[in-house]
């Protein structure tokens, strides 16, 4: 299968303007991630998808490949289509511009179920979430999965509720912002207007589930900071610096 990857990324965050700019040890976040998503085996090409010409820069900089699309996406997922849209490509991996700890593995793991079974869709990844802290932050963003791991819902909320506190402890999960689409229905899901859910949660995976499209969740045992703020980026940096890499 031909597996292009794309990265979506804009300047104009609202929590973090600029933020794919932002210097990690030497190297801008968006260079953090494509180096990994580049060494992902399989993936045959690496595009970011972009609405601003400093991000375009800086991408072509390193000597990655870049392309601009509109500014007026409701999402990543958007973006991602539009890009694809000249691309081709069977399946397309959807890495988000602010996961520079993202590992090859987990995107491996992501495009497994679409590989073994052509009736599912598309898929992304959860993590089992432990830190108290990230349970409360809405940043964060929690998955519940049927008994076949496909997702029943993602919330900024805590999910699942418990309701009576003597009971034996749910497992709770955190979602982690990598997808992987065929590419049929990637262009479905960006024809679709976003939906009430999507809207209120703004979070993009919920459009697919409100329309009926089934998504696969293994679980990884990994936990890579996804940077949504300043702070979360000073934690990126504090780890990498840990790490030597």
């Amino acid at each position: 299968m031909d597996i292009v990857a794309v990265i979506p990324a804009r300047y104009a965050s609202i929590r973090f303007p600029g933020k794919p700019l932002a210097m990690i040890m030497g190297k801008t976040m968006i260079e953090r991630v494509y180096l990994r998503v580049s060494a992902c085996p399989g993936v045959s090409r690496v595009f970011v998808a972009t609405d601003d010409i400093r991000i375009m820069q800086a991408v072509e900089s390193f000597g990655g490949d870049a392309i601009m699309t509109s500014s007026h996406h409701h999402s990543g997922t958007d973006r991602v289509a539009e890009a694809v849209d000249s691309l081709g490509g069977d399946l397309i991996l959807n890495v988000q511009g602010d996961e520079p700890l993202v590992e090859p593995e987990m995107m491996t793991l992501a495009l497994e179920p679409l590989i073994e079974d052509t009736s599912i869709p598309m898929a992304s990844l959860k993590t089992p979430l432990t830190d108290p802290e990230e349970w409360g932050n809405p940043n964060v963003v929690k998955v519940v999965t049927d008994t076949r791991g496909f997702a029943l819902y993602f919330s900024r909320a805590p999910i699942p509720f418990r309701r009576d506190a003597g009971e034996e402890p749910v497992a709770r999960f955190k979602h982690i912002g990598l997808y992987a689409y065929r590419r049929d229905t990637l262009i479905e899901l960006a024809k679709l207007p976003p939906t009430p859910l999507e809207l209120s949660e703004k979070l993009e995976q919920l459009r697919a589930l409100e329309n009926g499209y089934r998504i696969a969740v293994p679980t990884t045992d990994r936990s890579p900071i996804g940077v949504d703020t300043p702070a979360d980026l000073a934690k990126v940096c504090k780890q990498m610096e840990g790490s030597g890499r």
